[in-house]
């Protein structure tokens, strides 16, 4: 008798897919789209695997257990899964073509709203890791009046040469192009007015030859001032961190941060607490120095992840030697991949606001209504203003609030959170998404 082959069909191979659920959308990735280019032949089956950012932490974990499942199927003989990059609008779209961003998919900003936090040993660690793992990472140094990133790789004699289009040819350490005006200045200092320095850090923004990268980290110098707003105002940014320690933190200026960047549309991946604590030798046991946990309050009061706390290390106080590294480094990196695969697919997932004289109305994207009085909403603000940051107790009393407020505007901040400014002039207040969706169902359900 002839033998009958069964033949595989491309609904068993996205059954079997569809088992696969992704962590951070609680989706399986055949809803989320990532399963692509399915060819069955005979007994063969090849597809790809489309994840949202090349060095997402979750890959190997995919391909494994797709390949295992696909094997479950009757009548296959061997399995092929391509692991590649859904795609994504170009980081430089709007620039010159001659823009020396012109092949870079991803920057990522790094900004501290003080000095002294450790931020550009940090940017510089995080760029190392991804290129440590094999992917093409730059490094650009954007202080202009204390670049730091020259001495923190020992690179001060490194001379720059120019290729034949006038560019910057960065120079490369352990496999990470780096940029900085420190390499341009030498040990001289930069004394110059605001017009000058933006003129300066365009021509060096893209003025450098970085080839094809996978990610480009932008060393920010502190603050939030005009400087801040030129380089986020002249590239396209995928995402920004902020570093901040325990002793230093102050939640106004946390805030001042996240509304800097989201006023020029730039998600916001997370926050790192730098030197959060230390390991002692003796008992294993971690010990907050500067005062608790800061992860609580950061994600209470603005919805943002804490993509890491990062211990007091001594190889880290030194230059980088390009072969260091800590579990706490690589649990950033992890996280802060995580969070930029994210904020293209969770940003269509926040809920539509509207509001009239008396409520706030949430429309969920599961269709849901929900809505919270202007008056609860109002004290329910945990600015620092209205919270007392060190003992978390209220300030804001209900006398305080005047009986007619209401929201003179609403604003979407990423898909965390929304900032309000009220009709009684307050206007720090920002709201994440978890807390309105608490307060508008008790509300709700009252």
């Amino acid at each position: 008798m002839k033998q009958v082959i069964k033949m595989i069909t491309e609904k068993e191979v996205l059954n079997a897919l569809s088992q696969i659920i992704d962590p951070d959308f609680n989706q399986d990735i055949v809803s989320l789209g990532f399963v692509q280019n399915i060819k069955i032949e005979k007994s063969s089956v090849a597809f790809d695997i489309a994840l949202t950012t090349p060095a997402c932490p979750v890959k190997d974990f995919f391909q494994k257990k797709a390949e295992d499942l696909i094997k479950k199927i009757p009548g296959v003989g061997s399995v092929q899964v391509r692991m590649t990059t859904l795609p994504r609008k170009s980081s430089q779209a709007g620039l010159n073509t001659q823009s020396g961003l012109a092949g870079v998919k991803s920057i990522i900003a790094v900004s501290s709203c003080k000095g002294g936090v450790g931020k550009s040993t940090l940017a510089a660690t995080l760029a190392l890791e991804l290129a440590r793992r094999g992917y093409k990472v730059g490094l650009l140094d954007c202080d202009i009046h204390g670049p730091s990133v020259p001495a923190l790789f020992n690179a001060q004699n490194e001379k720059i040469t120019i290729n034949g289009m006038n560019q910057l040819i960065p120079v490369e350490k352990f496999h990470l192009k780096i940029m900085s005006f420190g390499f341009l200045l030498g040990d001289a200092p930069a004394v110059m007015r605001g017009p000058m320095v933006s003129q300066y850090i365009q021509q060096i923004l893209h003025g450098t030859d970085w080839g094809d990268l996978d990610y480009l980290f932008m060393d920010m110098p502190p603050g939030t001032g005009d400087v801040q707003l030129t380089i986020t105002q002249s590239v396209k940014l995928n995402g920004a961190v902020i570093v901040t320690t325990r002793q230093t933190l102050s939640l106004v200026d946390v805030a001042r941060g996240i509304l800097m960047f989201e006023k020029v549309d730039v998600p916001m991946l997370g926050v790192i607490e730098n030197m959060s604590y230390f390991i002692c030798d003796n008992c294993d046991k971690k010990h907050y120095i500067f005062g608790g946990k800061a992860s609580d309050s950061l994600t209470d009061r603005f919805g943002l992840e804490m993509l890491a706390e990062i211990p007091v290390l001594p190889q880290l106080t030194a230059r980088i030697d390009g072969h260091t590294t800590h579990p706490s480094i690589v649990d950033a990196v992890d996280h802060m991949i995580r969070s930029l695969g994210k904020t293209s697919i969770l940003k269509k997932q926040i809920p539509a606001i509207r509001f009239d004289e008396s409520n706030t109305y949430l429309t969920w994207p599961s269709g849901e209504v929900t809505s919270v009085s202007h008056r609860d909403l109002r004290l329910s603000c945990r600015c620092a203003l209205c919270i007392n940051e060190m003992t978390g107790e209220q300030i804001l009393q209900e006398t305080d609030v005047p009986a007619a407020i209401a929201p003179k505007k609403i604003t979407p901040l990423g898909n965390y959170a929304v900032g309000i400014e009220w009709n009684d002039g307050h206007a720090s207040g920002i709201y994440p998404y978890t807390q309105l969706k608490e307060k508008s169902l008790s509300f709700k359900n009252a």
